[in-house]
Order: structure tokens, then C-alpha cells, then sequence
């Protein structure tokens, strides 16, 4: 199949991921149609099959792609005490998904339009980064500097508290990004402290 003139596999491809990432976050997964991806990048229905075989594994390589930027972008120091990996924990996880909110809000509420396979494997690598809070959180019990009944609860309910500073602080708005952090590492070292 001949390319469209004047199209570049290394600047298409990233547009039309983009598009993909912009209106599947506006309109949700199940509304967006290839064609709409189309219009959005500037290129006819049929050359969108050029960059991918279809919309699920558009939306599958969107969903994995953030997963893996944010294993790879955590890094946790196993030697430093427990409170400072969790401050650590806190800070990184709010400043990393405030800068993708398209890519966060996928990521959460489109796993139910995966495929069972696809669903899986991502799946798996959402439990690869709460094992990751959920380690500090046991180092820290094991150290008797936090007092927490279950880690697993505890690790789901940090991650959806930090995670969701992504769908209402605005930039510019009352409080900069640095007091609400600060504001969301109290309460966290609150609920873990008894």
C-alpha cells in the first residue's frame, strides 16, 4: 500500500497516538472511531492502519506505554528510611501524572474497554508499580515507623487518593503544585503513622 504524499512514518505515527490520546480522554474509547482519529491527524481512515491494526491496539499501546514511562520514571532507594521513599513515592506520583492527565485518565477509566488478553498485560504492570508503594509501605511496618493493618488497602487507597490531584488541579489555580503536594504528603504520612 503506497504511503500518502508527503506523510513520515516517525511524525504520523506520534500524531496519530496523539489524536488517539486526546479524543479517547475528551470522548471516551467507545465514542472515538478511526475516522475520527483521521480527521484529527489530517490523513485518510485507511492510512491510520499504516500505525496500527486497530483501535484496541491503539488504545492497548496508549495504556501500555504510560505504564511502562512510569516504571521506568520511579526509582526507589531501598537503603533511605521508609518515610523519606514514601515522601518520595508521593511527590513523584503526583508530578508525573499531573504532566500526562490525557494519559491518567485512560489509564484508569478505559480498562474496562480492553480485550481480556490486553487487560492482562496491563493489568500485570499496574501491580508491578503498587507493589512498589506497597514495599515501602511493609518496610516501614517492619521498621515500626508506620502502623498500617494492610498494606495492600493501604497501597490502593494512596494511589487513588494521589492519583486523582491529576483530574482537579489546575495550574494557576489557589494553591501551586508544591503546597498541594506537601498537603497530600501530611495526609499521607497520617494515615500511615499511628
Amino acid at each position: 500500500m503506497a504511503r500518502t504524499q508527503g506523510s513520515h512514518s516517525d511524525i504520523t505515527g506520534p500524531r496519530v497516538r496523539d489524536a488517539a490520546l486526546r479524543l479517547f480522554a475528551q470522548g471516551g474509547y467507545a465514542a472515538v472511531s478511526m475516522r475520527a482519529i483521521a480527521a484529527e491527524v489530517g490523513v485518510q481512515a485507511g492510512a491510520l492502519y499504516n500505525y496500527t491494526p486497530d483501535k484496541q491496539t491503539l488504545l492497548f499501546d496508549l495504556m501500555k506505554g504510560h505504564m511502562s514511562d512510569l516504571l521506568a520514571a520511579f526509582e526507589d532507594d531501598a537503603a533511605r528510611a521508609p518515610q523519606d521513599r514514601l515522601q518520595h513515592f508521593v511527590d513523584f506520583h503526583i508530578r508525573f501524572h499531573h504532566a500526562r492527565p490525557d494519559a491518567v485518565f485512560i489509564a484508569y477509566m478505559e480498562l474496562r474497554n480492553l480485550s481480556p488478553e490486553n487487560f492482562v498485560q496491563i493489568e500485570a504492570l499496574r501491580r508491578r508499580y503498587e507493589d512498589r508503594l506497597e514495599t515501602i509501605l511493609r518496610d516501614g511496618v517492619a521498621a515500626g515507623v508506620f502502623t498500617v493493618a494492610d498494606t495492600k488497602i493501604a497501597t490502593l487507597a494512596v494511589i487513588a487518593m494521589l492519583t486523582g490531584v491529576s483530574t482537579w488541579f489546575r495550574t494557576g489555580g489557589r494553591l501551586s503544585l508544591n503546597q498541594v503536594t506537601g498537603q497530600y504528603w501530611d495526609m499521607v504520612r497520617k494515615s500511615v503513622s499511628g
